[in-house]
């Protein structure tokens, strides 16, 4: 089995989400199952199969947390040092619009470009890692090639 890589701010927020899911959600969900019974005829009961799709899919993500954690590789980055790897907090600066950003790169599961974590497997990731301060890269994204130089790199 594949483990996946994650970092401890990463595997500690799919922790709280299944302690959530399973202690809240899903007796809430049962409890709602419950209640629409309890109103009669099923086939047209649209509380009742409402309620069923939210259990299925409150089961299933809990299926899918367990999954993410059991295959985790918990990486921490702060104590990583040296060129771009797993973990690093990186500066970068578009060299044509001089528009400055910072991505965390992180796993798969925790990634979320709006909040500047960056999938290890997305392009710009892929093109940062290995790379030092003050090195050029280039990238290759959907709407055409992008150059960016590397600013900074911290490892928190």
């Amino acid at each position: 089995m594949e483990k996946i890589p994650m970092t401890r701010t990463g595997a500690a927020a799919l922790d709280v989400e299944l302690k959530q899911l399973k202690s809240v959600e899903r007796p809430a969900i049962i409890q709602a199952i419950a209640e629409a019974r309890e109103h009669g005829d099923l086939s047209e009961n649209a509380e009742y199969h409402s309620a069923r799709e939210k259990q299925s899919f409150i089961e299933g993500r809990i299926k899918e947390i367990e999954g993410l954690l059991a295959r985790a590789e918990v990486i921490d980055p702060a104590k990583l040092s040296g060129p771009i790897k797993f973990g690093a907090t990186v500066t970068i600066v578009d060299e044509d619009t001089d528009e400055e950003k910072t991505y965390q790169i992180v796993g798969e599961p925790e990634a979320d470009l709006e909040k500047g974590l960056l999938n290890v497997r997305s392009p710009i990731a892929r093109a940062l890692i290995g790379k030092d301060e003050g090195d050029s890269v280039e990238v290759r994204t959907p709407g055409g090639e992008k150059s960016y130089e590397i600013l900074a790199i911290r490892y928190v």
